[in-house]
């Protein structure tokens, strides 16, 4: 039809694939309780394919490759460049802290229409979630490799109880930075999160206003970057 909207028959998801639970931080907030180890079943080069071979088949609209640190899986950017060769619109959910100037250059070279970087905190406050030292300044780093090469990147941050006081300075950070995206998510209580406190409901409200007070404030200024809320439409 000449709707905007698809029919559901057409409708197709958009898929996260978490390609390894293998990680090289232990945040403390994990949804899936990564750490540098190996985990039994994982899939291999051969799976692997099969499973790109069937998204493609199905013509998702999008691919998210996660973890785990996607980017420590040894055939990562054999398979980048296998999803991207079918034409597939490729998103990495990463902590940065592995993206060299090289590999950025690899990720723009094969098409990678995102790379998303999570952040919980500048600094001290980002290495304590992470529990590494120099976890945030590789991040940064990895930010700038991107930035240098023009691959696409955004942030995203996690509202817990422990950082939400400290969202106008990741708002200035985002700006002094000139990060184009940036994606606040709430606490999601599982894995390794099920210890941390999500926001109550007046902590999540104040949240939600300085986020918004902030996009007026870019707004006003003929700034254009995105601002998004997950799991909390507002």
């Amino acid at each position: 039809g000449h709707g905007a909207k698809t029919s559901a028959t057409k409708r197709r998801p958009i898929v996260v694939w978490n390609i390894t639970r293998t990680c090289n931080l232990r945040c403390i907030h994990c949804y899936s309780d990564s750490a540098a180890a190996n985990y039994p079943g994982e899939l291999n080069w051969e799976q692997m394919e099969e499973v790109v071979d069937d998204l493609a088949a199905y013509a998702i609209p999008s691919l998210l490759l996660s973890g785990g640190e996607p980017m420590v899986h040894p055939d990562f950017f054999k398979l980048v460049d296998l999803a991207s060769s079918k034409g597939m619109k490729l998103t990495i959910s990463t902590n940065g802290t592995l993206i060299t100037p090289e590999k950025a250059a690899l990720l723009k070279a094969a098409e990678v229409a995102y790379v998303g970087i999570s952040l919980d905190g500048i600094g001290e406050i980002h290495d304590q979630f992470r529990r590494k030292k120099g976890a945030f300044d590789a991040a940064v780093r990895g930010f700038h490799a991107c930035h240098e090469v023009g691959q696409k990147t955004g942030l995203r941050l996690t509202l817990t109880r422990h950082n939400v006081e400290n969202i106008d300075q990741i708002l200035d950070f985002i700006e002094a930075e000139e990060i184009q995206r940036v994606c606040f998510y709430h606490l999601v209580p599982t894995g390794r999160g099920t210890d941390l406190q999500g926001l109550e409901a007046d902590e999540s409200r104040k949240a939600v206003d300085t986020l918004i007070e902030r996009v007026e404030q870019w707004h006003a200024q003929g700034v254009t970057r995105e601002l998004l809320t997950v799991t909390q439409p507002a």
